[in-house]
């Protein structure tokens, strides 16, 4: 290999490089739309479809000229290229529908409604949304993306009182429900009922939450609801179950894989936490927000997890 080819890959690395560095680095001071500070939901209610129960309103408000275009989010790539993502619209859409809620500006109503038909139309035949094939050709879809779209369409419904977003919820919901082995994305094994973000990936804690939130959403919605209700709560008590996974003596973990979450996760696993126990009562949910709240607030444990991670990201 001569020297210019070892400088043009030398020049590649670099930039792509410093593109997840300042990738990570406005993750961690929650600059970047992806990740923003996510508490819990401000207007959520447990018995009726109201606003969301985690609080996405500053990915809305952290650029608000997107408010007064036809335009919808799109996500940057490692590469440079940018994307139309469900899950950003999807939780764009929902910071927007709370907005509404709280405001009572028109403006966000009119966005909210637009991602709301974006989420209609490109929903497949199958009820599915491809959330991943940008990254993963083989598994693009993804029990997080289908219960946020479900929470969308389920809004839209409440709002516009059209039919056809309460069909597609339940054509999204179904399809999640639908076992890895038949192309879905839940995994039923040894018992328990499993929501995975990834179907090729091991267990997210917090993409697993978001979908239950979705399944949520729609028991409320329907009278036809034994069969989602039971399903419901098996997940939620494989949840409780699972919980132990996801710590460790000073922190939270991510995944199944017990990589430590970010500071970004880390706050969202407390907010998750914090609504799981006002939704269900379940006291195990109120010891671990109070667990890795504490933790949070640890100088020790808070550096020792930056370190850590930052070494783990290096090591990717």
């Amino acid at each position: 290999m001569t020297k210019n080819c070892y400088s043009n890959v030398l020049d590649e690395t670099m930039a792509i490089t410093i593109i997840q560095i300042q990738r990570w680095t406005k993750m961690l001071l929650g600059k970047s739309v992806e990740h923003v500070h996510q508490g819990e939901g401000k207007v959520y209610s447990k018995d009726e479809i109201k606003g969301y129960y985690n609080d996405l309103t500053e990915k809305v408000t952290i650029d608000k000229s997107l408010l007064y275009s036809d335009k919808l989010p799109l996500i940057k790539q490692l590469d440079g290229q940018y994307i139309y993502f469900p899950v950003a619209i999807f939780q764009y859409a929902l910071g927007c529908y709370d907005l509404w809620l709280i405001e009572k500006d028109e403006i966000y109503k009119k966005k909210f409604i637009q991602c709301a038909l974006w989420t209609l139309e490109k929903q497949d035949e199958e009820g599915r949304w491809d959330n991943f094939s940008h990254v993963y050709k083989n598994a693009p879809y993804g029990a997080m993306a289908q219960g946020e779209g479900a929470s969308v369409l389920l809004r839209a419904y409440v709002l516009t009182g059209n039919v056809s977003y309460r069909k597609a919820a339940r054509k999204a919901v179904d399809f999640m429900l639908q076992g890895l082995e038949k192309g879905g994305t839940t995994e039923y094994a040894d018992g328990k009922v499993i929501f995975k973000e990834y179907t090729n990936q091991p267990v997210v804690l917090n993409g697993w939450i978001f979908a239950w939130w979705g399944l949520y959403d729609y028991v409320l919605s329907t009278n036809d609801n034994d069969r989602y209700k039971s399903l419901l709560n098996k997940s939620l008590d494989s949840l409780v179950k699972s919980l132990p996974i996801f710590k460790n003596n000073y922190w939270s973990l991510y995944d199944y894989d017990r990589k430590l979450t970010s500071p970004f996760y880390h706050n969202l696993h407390i907010a998750q936490m914090k609504v799981m126990y006002d939704l269900t009562g379940k006291e195990i949910f109120k010891e671990y927000a109070n667990r890795w709240q504490k933790q949070q607030r640890n100088v020790f444990c808070k550096s020792l997890a930056f370190i850590i991670k930052a070494i783990q990201k290096i090591k990717e």
